[in-house]
């Protein structure tokens, strides 16, 4: 089992908070997680007769319940929130209630009204890598504090361990598989499942058939700016309805996407998403992707490698002590930064990913172009890159090798 680095931000909400809930994807150890807590009884809404007892009278259900009390797949019964929040509001006792739900209940009609003040929401994501390394290795504080703090050399991380890295992804299942063929079962095994169950718990929806196209599709386009009507017309399916179903994947946590920056510029700023696949294994599943296919078509490897970073720092920004949010930055000339971090206190941190082992000043044209218009809220600008080299650039600038986001230096 793998120590998860967000046991300790649980334990923490645990001890001043009524309730906690715990929202990621199916398989990624939520209930491995929670049922960590000490003395804590344990229900699931995936045994229909507590789910049909929960439906039935949700108040007398809750009322009933010997507390602190794990309930697992919150979104198969969102009538009981109500009475969870009544409840906590008669008794303020903190660490009553630990939830986990397998959908983004907080986007369900009323959820959010009824958890508001009461719940403090966690997400967990897939294994980061420093968690299958078995360290709290956080790249997001490094790069906010005064001194970014690296040695000048990493551990040289050879190219096919790097990819072998992406290929596998981060659900605990597929780590603990040895063969490549044996983690292709299992994600397409888990795909149906959550197209075929998950997706039909949220909602009636006829495409059944076109989810999976849908889905596909969105992973040959990680990483890239997100345009609804070019999706719409390569699956024939009208835009209302693609919006529709991207929708219900982002609430089971298969794909999610990257808000455009959209501070003070001069320059006209692209105003669109970037969109991602949640974990690089499935993604290169859905792709076809394995370590032959990259190493004859390394041009493959530009996006794969910029959804790992993007996927690896959403990991931490959950257990980070910076509290920042993640953009993308492209210009309508298209200079750009793959990725912004924003602080709370509107500090920038400018992050390009390059899959390669050379780096040269064209590659912080993007970077610079923040750093002059925003001197005063522009932090610093490093190239994440697989070389093994951490180097000055300039002012403010550096390059940092990859392995950064899991290795201690």
């Amino acid at each position: 089992m793998f120590n998860r680095n967000l046991q300790n931000q649980l334990n923490i909400a645990l001890a001043d908070t009524p309730a906690v809930l715990i929202i990621g994807a199916r398989q990624v150890g939520k209930t491995t997680l929670s049922r960590l807590i000490p003395n804590a009884g344990y229900l699931t809404f995936d045994d229909v007769n507590v789910l049909s007892i929960a439906k039935k009278s949700p108040a007398d259900f809750v009322s009933n319940l010997s507390k602190p009390v794990i309930i697992d797949e919150i979104q198969l019964c969102p009538e009981i929130l109500p009475a969870i929040k009544q409840s906590v509001d008669n008794n303020r006792v903190a660490g009553q209630f630990i939830l986990t739900g397998s959908a983004n209940v907080l986007t369900l009609p009323k959820v959010s009204e009824s958890l508001a003040g009461r719940v403090e929401i966690l997400t967990l994501r897939t294994l980061s890598q420093n968690e299958i390394e078995g360290n709290e290795t956080n790249l997001v504080d490094k790069l906010f504090a005064d001194d970014i703090g690296f040695s000048t050399n990493f551990t040289v991380i050879e190219r096919d361990d790097l990819l072998n890295r992406m290929l596998i992804g981060g659900y605990p299942e597929v780590v603990s598989r040895k063969s490549e063929s044996r983690r292709n079962d299992w994600f397409q095994s888990y795909i149906t499942t959550i197209l075929q169950r998950d997706v039909r718990d949220l909602a009636n929806i006829e495409g059944l058939i076109e989810m999976p196209r849908l889905l596909s599709l969105l992973a040959s386009r990680a990483a890239g700016i997100l345009n609804v009507a070019e999706v719409s017309r390569s699956l024939a399916l009208p835009q209302m309805t693609v919006s529709r179903y991207m929708s219900l994947l982002d609430k089971v946590f298969l794909i999610e996407s990257l808000p455009a920056w959209s501070g003070s510029l001069k320059s006209r700023l692209v105003k669109a998403p970037k969109i991602f696949i949640t974990d690089t294994g499935l993604l290169s599943y859905l792709q076809g992707l394995n370590l032959k296919k990259l190493n004859n078509e390394p041009t493959l490897t530009g996006s794969l490698t910029e959804n790992f970073v993007v996927n690896e720092l959403k990991k931490q920004l959950g257990w980070s002590e910076t509290r920042a949010e993640m953009f993308h930055f492209r210009t309508s000339n298209d200079k750009e930064v793959d990725i912004i971090l924003e602080n709370t206190a509107g500090k920038l941190v400018g992050i390009e990913v390059k899959s390669g082992l050379t780096i040269n000043k064209n590659d912080f044209k993007g970077l610079e172009l923040l750093a002059d218009s925003l001197p005063t809220k522009f932090k610093r600008g490093i190239i994440l890159y697989t070389g093994n080299q951490f180097l000055s650039f300039g002012k403010d600038m550096f390059i940092v090798p990859i392995n950064a986001l899991w290795l201690e230096n």
